[in-house]
């Protein structure tokens, strides 16, 4: 074939329309510009500012000493499958075996590999919302068409209406997302609704993505974590919960997570972990398995934490007029809103340009979320007043 054969069309060189179209994360399009800027509070990740806890670090230090730097297996190695499968037992108080756990490098692989595993273009998918923009586009990338169920404020506090959730799971559906403790808002399902909405998708044969992210970061001492649906579910039941190292052991950087997965699923899990990265490297894995094995304090130091930074950033928001903040069950954010603003990308970018605060789009996740902002307080409570205090000036 010559050049001159080679076919040269524009269309021939651009990515997938799905591609182009997928939304721009609009937090990136405020932090990118100011990313280590001294004179810049920044609030708009979701993490803590916290490093991970030293014995966490010293299991991959530890390993990689001792030359663990091999392949090890697609779903992980089984001293670490078996012992999230114990721990969640135990937490959940439901036999979860260690067949059903899927290593994932980080939560969001188990969102992408359970999009892989499910979906097929022109699927159905329905997501409560709003919520983090990677588990709506996700889909998207595999030609899937999300609608959304939002949220709403009720006495004060954000709520799902059930019964509108469940007329948007219509038989067509193929995949449920719900993510509770929810980002941004916070909100947090009851077992209750989770029997309901278990029961209708069971009917129907839809499927049911928990991302379980959140779930031991929740404000109430009597809870030990967030109410579940691995709890409720039964044999054959369509669920997979993805969790992840990142929220609760404060290990956002390391990039591991798992999967909870009918096992008869677990063999083309493998397959997709195989064909996307392959395995875990396994002084990560080492690093997980100290985290599950004995970080029930570090989780607990955290909560306490996370409430006091709350108590802190909520009665501040609430002291300045024009200010709504609903109250809700988890997590470790305030989603907030001030009258008068409905552009929250201009105004992220003038809390930024003007006082220097740096806080996340409400437009980020969803249209849902547009006129409202989100404020991450996993952070030392001096800095929350430095930032409380600017956003006051802004106001004023």
């Amino acid at each position: 074939m010559t050049m001159s054969n080679i076919p040269n069309s524009s269309s021939n060189q651009e990515p997938r329309l799905q591609i182009r179209g997928l939304a721009g994360s609009e937090i990136r399009k405020v932090a990118n510009g100011a990313m280590g800027r001294p004179d810049v509070l920044p609030f708009w990740f979701g993490e803590s500012d916290q490093a991970t806890a030293p014995f966490i670090q010293q299991a991959a230090i530890e390993s990689i000493t001792d030359g663990e730097t091999f392949y090890a297996q697609n779903l992980g190695r089984p001293y670490l499958r078996e012992a999230i499968a114990t721990y969640l037992s135990n937490l959940h108080d439901k036999q979860i075996s260690p067949e059903s756990i899927v290593i994932t490098a980080s939560g969001v692989s188990g969102l992408m590999l359970t999009g892989q595993l499910l979906l097929s273009p022109g699927d159905r998918v329905v997501a409560v919302t709003p919520i983090w923009p990677n588990l709506v586009e996700i889909p998207k990338i595999l030609d899937a068409h999300v609608e959304r169920v939002s949220l709403d404020v009720t006495d004060g506090r954000w709520a799902l209406d059930v019964g509108k959730l469940l007329e948007a799971l219509t038989p067509d559906t193929r995949l449920l997302l719900l993510n509770s403790p929810n980002n941004p808002t916070g909100w947090m399902i009851d077992q209750e609704s989770i029997d309901i909405i278990l029961a209708h998708c069971r009917q129907y044969g839809i499927w049911i993505l928990a991302d379980d992210v959140y779930e031991r970061l929740v404000f109430d001492p009597n809870l030990r974590s967030a109410p579940s649906f691995l709890r409720s579910a039964q044999p054959g039941d369509r669920v997979i919960s993805v969790n992840s190292f990142s929220k609760a052991w404060t290990m956002t950087g390391w990039r591991v997570g798992w999967m909870v997965v009918p096992t008869e699923l677990a063999p083309d899990m493998a397959k997709l972990v195989e064909y996307n990265v392959s395995c875990v490297f396994e002084p990560v894995q080492r690093a997980a398995y100290a985290a599950i094995t004995k970080g029930e304090k570090t989780i607990a130091d955290l909560r306490s934490h996370l409430l006091h930074t709350r108590r802190i950033l909520l009665d501040g928001l609430r002291e300045l007029p024009g200010v709504e903040v609903p109250d809700a069950g988890g997590a470790m954010y305030a989603f907030f809103r001030i009258q008068g603003h409905t552009d929250t990308l201009a105004l992220a970018n003038q809390l930024v340009d003007q006082v220097g605060l740096g806080l996340a789009p409400g437009a980020a996740f969803g249209p849902e979320g547009d006129g409202w902002l989100r404020w991450c307080h996993a952070v030392q409570p001096d800095r929350l007043v430095m930032g409380l205090e600017r956003l006051k000036r802004f106001m004023s």
